[in-house]
């Protein structure tokens, strides 16, 4: 039996579902540890990535936000009568003008500047080298994105009024500096760069709220560290979904091989989206 519809959100003229499919898992970047990593890249062979865009897809999620690494994975999915749309991060490499056209020849929807390089580049005072690459993806026809962990950085994108189509919105502000922590707690916590503080959340929201173009919040569930108990990973949903616009949706990186994931969290965005 098919499943029942998820609600979807405009980006531009496309259509996608409220729930996105992040790629972390995929990528076998936890957040959490090496050892975490490590798990993930073996248990995600090519045919269980496979098995799990179509499992999204059988869940009514459409679409599925990586980066450009992932391209021959998409083209083989849509190969293989898949119809996930693609999302893509970049602005990372040299090869930027290449990477913009093998996007845009797989039929990526999106290109969205990645977050850890925006970060860096607010931070350094370089933040104009973010909008000249958005007008580089303009000029390919793709739609036009800025991911960041920061939301004095997206803020900084709506004061000015960016030419951009949809903001993708860490919740949680996770690489401070040690300076930064240590002024900011009275202590440095371990590991410095993986510090989840409950005050995040809301900053970004507010971010989130007051933009007019769709936003895309990630990490909702502190990269794994809300998810002991499904009781909570509800939780966490109904909270971020009545915190953000209805015409914002949520990327979600999903490990399916204990529990099905994608099945769980579908039915949570029905059930409060």
């Amino acid at each position: 039996m098919a499943a029942a519809a998820l609600p979807r959100v405009k980006i531009g003229s496309h259509e996608i579902s409220r729930l996105v499919a992040g790629a972390n898992c995929i990528n076998g970047g936890s957040h959490l540890s090496r050892f975490t990593n490590e798990q993930m890249k073996r248990y995600f062979t090519q045919t269980r990535i496979h098995e799990h865009l179509h499992r999204c897809e059988a869940e009514g999620i459409n679409t599925w936000q990586s980066n450009y690494g992932n391209l021959d994975l998409y083209r083989e999915h849509r190969a293989q009568g898949g119809s996930l749309q693609y999302i893509s991060l970049g602005g990372e490499t040299e090869n930027e003008p290449e990477n913009l056209k093998s996007a845009k020849e797989a039929g990526v929807l999106g290109i969205a500047h990645h977050g850890e390089v925006t970060d860096q580049l607010f931070k350094s005072g370089q933040f104009e080298k973010v909008r000249e690459y958005c007008k580089q993806v303009r000029q390919t026809g793709m739609l036009v994105g800025i991911s960041s962990h920061m939301p004095e950085a997206q803020q900084r994108v709506l004061d000015e009024g960016w030419d951009v189509d949809f903001l993708m919105c860490c919740i949680y502000e996770r690489h401070r500096t040690r300076e930064e922590l240590q002024s900011l707690l009275g202590h440095v916590p371990i590991p410095v760069s993986e510090v989840y503080l409950e005050s995040d959340p809301p900053r970004m929201f507010q971010v989130m709220r007051q933009a007019a173009i769709p936003c895309l919040a990630f990490k909702i569930l502190a990269a794994g560290r809300l998810c002991e108990k499904q009781e909570l990973v509800e939780q966490v949903f109904q909270s971020t979904l009545s915190q953000i616009k209805p015409t914002d949706g949520l990327i979600v990186g999903m490990y399916p091989e204990y529990e099905d994931q994608v099945a769980l969290n579908a039915g949570y965005v029905r059930k409060h989206g």
